[in-house]
């Protein structure tokens, strides 16, 4: 990045930023929550002004009342635009060109409209941006780079020496994702900056124990990516009974199809029921209701799901393709190393053979792991820190 910034005498330092889903949806998961908290802690001399749909994921109707709009929200402002009205476009385009900015901060490394778009956007001119930071938001993973392959190196052949040539900074949630960053772009300049969050610093109450089958919960988006396929074909594997409980929208159809026929020759012992989606302010409570959270995921570059399922003490059974192994092993929950039905269905019989009182030790210490955890999060704000880097460069 380079040192050059606002306008002589004018200490703001202007954001612009794009993120395909945000409030008041909820259905794109964990990178929504991110780009929230990073808008509403923006400190003083900051001013974002977001790119975003006017729709959630896998919806076909517009927020009410907020498409076209520019919307204010703290020192930020939101525009929720329809990709299908050029006339949004125009307005847009027309708006932005007469604003410089410092940053333009991107949310995603392949998508269209809020990547790609943006950045040939500034590389013609179209719009003035003097620094551009990019979240890939777990999209470089080795999970998630087997996710459609070949149209992904395809993509990269044209797309790695374009943002090479633009020196694009990388914003990393972990060490990990820097890695996984630096393996596909060796080159890159990365930032390590921890994902915010909103979510209390005490866990929830852990209540009595019960009789009768484990209770297991699944709250995420049914995609590959988060492997509840994986989850299905693993509690087949088991010989005691169970109750699992799966939550969150369907957003591959077709994987779902897959799921619904492994749930169809599950046999009785195992009880699945899906229970729909839920309001992000659902998520806690019903996760406490639960001895354990099944997520045998292919990648988070944070998992802010795994986090709110530790703070309502609901220890987590999940991959080691997270940032969250330590935590975890420090009694969160278990690691799951050998991600293979037959490996997942061990720590699934594990549970299920515990008593009620070992499973309210499990929940206890899941709530343990989790206060710990929250004491070491410093809570900084990625834009802030980008700033602050510019004027020491």
């Amino acid at each position: 990045m380079t040192g050059d910034q606002s306008k002589p005498g004018d200490p703001t330092f202007r954001v612009l930023a794009t993120s395909a889903w945000f409030e008041p949806g909820f259905r794109g998961g964990g990178p929504i929550k991110s780009v929230a908290q990073i808008v509403d802690t923006v400190p003083e001399g900051i001013d974002v002004s977001l790119i975003t749909r006017d729709q959630d994921l896998g919806w076909s109707d517009p927020y009410p009342g907020l498409s076209g709009r520019w919307i204010g929200r703290g020192r930020s402002r939101v525009f929720y635009l329809s990709t299908s009205r050029p006339r949004q476009w125009l307005r847009l385009v027309r708006e932005l060109r007469s604003e410089p900015f410092d940053l333009l901060y991107l949310n995603s490394l392949w998508n269209p409209t809020f990547t790609i778009i943006p950045v040939m956007a500034v590389r013609l001119g179209l719009v003035q941006a003097k620094n551009i930071l990019l979240a890939p938001r777990g999209e470089l993973s080795p999970g998630a780079l087997t996710i459609k392959a070949r149209k992904k190196r395809l993509f990269l052949k044209a797309w790695r020496p374009l943002l090479k040539s633009m020196e694009i900074v990388w914003h990393a949630s972990t060490d990990r994702e820097a890695i996984d960053i630096c393996t596909t772009f060796p080159d890159a300049q990365v930032m390590v900056i921890a994902d915010q969050i909103s979510l209390p610093r005490e866990a929830l109450p852990v209540g009595s124990g019960h009789d009768g089958p484990v209770r297991l919960v699944f709250i995420s988006r049914i995609s590959p990516m988060k492997n509840l396929l994986l989850a299905l074909e693993a509690l087949r594997q088991i010989s005691s009974s169970a109750e699992f409980d799966i939550y969150g929208p369907a957003e591959d159809p077709d994987y779902w199809t897959r799921c619904q026929s492994v749930i169809d020759q599950l046999p009785d012992r195992v009880q699945v029921t899906y229970q729909g989606e839920l309001a992000p302010e659902q998520v806690r409570e019903t996760f406490s209701k639960y001895d354990a959270f099944v997520f045998p995921t292919l990648g988070e570059n944070f998992g802010h799901v795994i986090a709110e399922s530790l703070s309502a003490s609901c220890p987590i059974i999940c991959s080691d393709e997270t940032p969250w192994t330590d935590v975890l092993q420090a009694g969160g929950g278990a690691v799951v190393r050998d991600l293979t039905p037959a490996g997942l269905a061990v720590h699934l019989q594990r549970l299920a053979l515990m008593s009620p009182g070992g499973r309210v030790d499990a929940k206890k210490s899941a709530g343990d792991a989790y206060l710990t955890w929250r004491k070491r999060q410093l809570d900084r704000n990625i834009l802030d820190e980008v700033r602050l880097g510019l004027v020491r460069s």
